[in-house]
């Protein structure tokens, strides 16, 4: 397995130098796309020349915005498509912390709307023309929606998946099976939110089921360490976790 720390520059440290959100100029294109009637826009960047596989960036809880706009063209840029699922809805950008935890609770408490959001997402990338051979992956809320896809087994010729300072909980009901990974569970020693002791939880689950995993968790690194611009964002911590999840996708695409 190679680890990327030369690919650092040609990627994630472009990204900060652009000096935050307001000055990201998008390179992918806006996909206007209905689930069940429903309006949803996602973002598609597609990798220039043959494509090495596909990711689906599944957001956190303020909804698509530029953070996994910017995620995705990084992604297009080594050489892979890379999909922004919408799973709030075409306009639906919360900016208030009780809108966004309204939002979240209303895909928590129905499951299987998410799933099937997530699936419409994948199936939307691939009908935009990213590669069918895909991994999941995605930030605070959105991790939690990648663990959800893992344990569900739901979705064709995803090949890992991978939680960045995301929910780690399993919901009552739902277990895991030795061929739900791989994952890569990327998490912040310091997260105030999901704690040390929820990392151990899950990771009890995951070796007790057989599932092929990985966790790594930074030092000092709060809750939402790879947010751009952020108060929490944490260099080292999102170097280290992009690196790793650089090598999933060698390993599994």
């Amino acid at each position: 397995m190679t680890t990327h720390y030369s690919l650092i520059p040609s990627a994630l440290a472009l990204a900060l130098a652009a000096g935050g959100a307001h000055a990201f100029e998008p390179a992918g294109e806006e996909i206007a796309y209905d689930v069940d009637g429903e309006a949803f826009q996602g973002y598609l960047s597609l990798a220039e020349g043959e494509s090495r596989g596909s990711v689906l960036i599944i957001h956190d809880w303020d909804g698509l915005d530029d953070y996994e706009r910017r995620r995705s063209d990084m992604l297009a840029d080594l050489g892979y498509d890379a999909f922004a699922a919408d799973l709030y809805g075409q306009g639906n950008r919360p900016a208030e912390t009780e809108a966004k935890k309204a939002e979240t609770a209303r895909l928590y408490e129905d499951r299987e709307r998410m799933r099937a959001l997530t699936l419409a997402g994948l199936e939307e990338a691939r009908a935009q023309g990213a590669a069918s051979n895909a991994v999941i992956m995605g930030y605070c809320f959105g991790g939690a929606v990648v663990l959800e896809m893992a344990r569900s087994g739901a979705a064709d010729d995803v090949h890992g998946f991978a939680s960045f300072h995301g929910g780690l909980a399993t919901p009552e009901g739902q277990s895991w099976s030795e061929d739900a990974g791989p994952l890569l569970i990327a998490h912040g020693g310091a997260d105030a939110s999901i704690s040390l002791d929820n990392v151990a939880t899950l990771g009890k689950e995951l070796e007790s089921a057989g599932t092929t995993y990985q966790i790594e968790v930074y030092s000092g690194a709060p809750h939402a360490f790879t947010v751009f611009g952020s108060d929490a964002y944490q260099q080292r911590a999102d170097e280290h976790s992009w690196s790793a999840f650089l090598d999933l996708l060698d390993e599994v695409l």
